[in-house]
């Protein structure tokens, strides 16, 4: 099973691929970011993290994807501007009937490091340890996006967690 981890940012989203077997064990095929630069208007961020999200679903082919679930925080405009990021995926996933999965950042970090306060460092730690290489490898824009998939995977692998999976958006 492929599962292809998403940190949504309408400059810097993060992304995650990572192949689950038969058991808990899993390898990450690929991680990295979609960047846009500062000063791009909206619309052209817009049409490239789509263009950047079937790039990476025409190139792995996943079985469902694991995104971020949308936080509030206190500035309204920022809080439209993810949503905007958010749909902008969530739509080219729709087009490629790919099921989509939502986890707060919290309960992605738990499942990759045994802590949901864990830091974007530590997630990128655990990662290098698992792929045995230098956690300077890993983007930190890409470590919540490669725990996003690895939670999802932990439960949708395991028959005993199934009750634990989120609904499809």
């Amino acid at each position: 099973m492929i599962i292809l981890g998403i940190d949504p940012a309408i400059r810097t989203t993060g992304y995650g691929v990572v192949e689950f077997g038969d058991s808990s064990r899993f390898r990450v095929i690929d991680c990295g970011v979609i960047a846009n630069r500062p000063g791009l208007p909206h619309t052209e961020c817009l049409r490239r993290l789509a263009g950047g999200i079937r790039e990476l679903t025409a190139a792995f082919q996943p079985d469902a994807a694991s995104i971020e679930e949308p936080f509030v925080g206190r500035n309204a405009g920022t809080a439209i501007i993810l949503g905007m990021a958010r749909g902008a995926i969530l739509a080219v996933l729709a087009e490629r009937e790919i099921p989509v999965y939502a986890y707060s950042p919290r309960r992605a970090k738990k499942a990759a490091v045994g802590s949901g306060s864990a830091s974007k460092e530590q997630v990128a730690l655990m990662m290098a340890a698992e792929l045995q290489i230098e956690p300077e490898q890993i983007p930190l824009d890409s470590t919540d996006a490669l725990a996003l998939a690895l939670c999802h995977g932990q439960l949708a692998i395991n028959p005993a967690l199934a009750e634990l999976l989120t609904k499809p958006l």
